[in-house]
């Protein structure tokens, strides 16, 4: 009997390195150039027009020539991005109807990328980062009510909506898992389709990262990797802030996690050089997996 080959941990890279630009096919050309094997697209408008079918037909064929997976899509929160600043923002948990409405339609705009392209998670936020909005301006309810329509629409496109670990009421990870536990009609969802996307940085950022991989462990279905100080949202690449690697990735093996770590880090100079210090961090993080 042949034993069963052990399946390569994938590591990818989010499309946030060159978030301030046009996304190109130079830009997932020199992604794969540096060993990821996949790739997240964070759809802001200014950044990918998920609008337009021709920009989707684009991607398409850039994923093709160099090679790399879509590994998910992030759902839209601001209408821009331009130069390091948000435009307005986009808020499927908000309680003004009005609001809330507009960017469900973004949301389910930038889904259908997943009916030309295959992709395995929609990363969404609750809310924006509590230092963005009052945290009255977003509600439970409507949260509620927007992931159960966004996973409707997933699921036929073998699509899994994945909650974001932020720093705000809402999606700290004790409130994650209650809401995907308590809150979520999972009956009529079909189950475990909704998971959590455990943001490494913004976990580190609220208080015991180790901590936070065991509590989400049972809903953990994608990551965002990068790392801080521990008092700004940096996206800095991995051991170049105060994490503790070694024992974050000791936890992660410990819940069984296996699935992608997808580095969402910033370009801190220029991206090709970020690069090359992500292709580094991962080579780290394989032997400390590997040990």
């Amino acid at each position: 009997m042949v034993a069963p080959v052990a399946r390569k941990r994938q590591f990818g890279v989010s499309t946030h390195l060159y978030h301030n630009q046009r996304l190109s096919r130079d830009h997932l050309a020199e992604i794969a150039a540096h060993g990821f094997e996949t790739v997240e697209v964070f759809a802001t408008r200014t950044h990918f027009d998920y609008h337009n079918p021709a920009a989707i037909a684009d991607l398409q064929q850039w994923l093709a020539e160099s090679g790399l997976e879509l590994h998910g899509i992030h759902a839209p929160i601001g209408e821009s991005y331009i130069a390091g600043r948000w435009g307005p923002p986009l808020a499927i948990a908000s309680v003004d109807p009005d609001a809330r409405a507009h960017a469900m339609a973004e949301a389910e705009l930038a889904l259908h990328i997943a009916r030309r392209i295959p992709v395995k998670v929609l990363v969404t936020h609750l809310g924006l980062p509590r230092t963005q909005q009052p945290a009255a301006e977003s509600g439970r309810d409507a949260g509620r009510r927007s992931i159960e329509k966004l996973q409707r629409l997933a699921a036929p496109l073998g699509v899994r909506v994945a909650v974001e670990v932020i720093p705000n009421e809402l999606s700290r990870v004790g409130s994650l898992v209650h809401f995907i536990e308590e809150d979520l009609d999972l009956d009529e969802l079909g189950a475990p389709e909704v998971g959590i996307c455990l943001d490494f940085g913004h976990a580190h950022m609220d208080g015991d990262l180790l901590d936070a991989i065991e509590t989400v462990s049972g809903h953990l279905i994608t990551t965002h990797v990068h790392d801080n100080r521990g008092r700004a949202d940096d996206h800095l690449v991995p051991f170049d802030g105060t994490i503790d690697w070694p024992a974050a990735l000791t936890a992660v093996q410990k819940i069984g996690y296996d699935g992608t770590l997808l580095f969402e880090i910033g370009a801190h100079g220029p991206a090709k050089d970020t690069l090359a210090r992500a292709r580094k961090a991962r080579q780290r993080m394989e032997q400390l997996l590997a040990d």
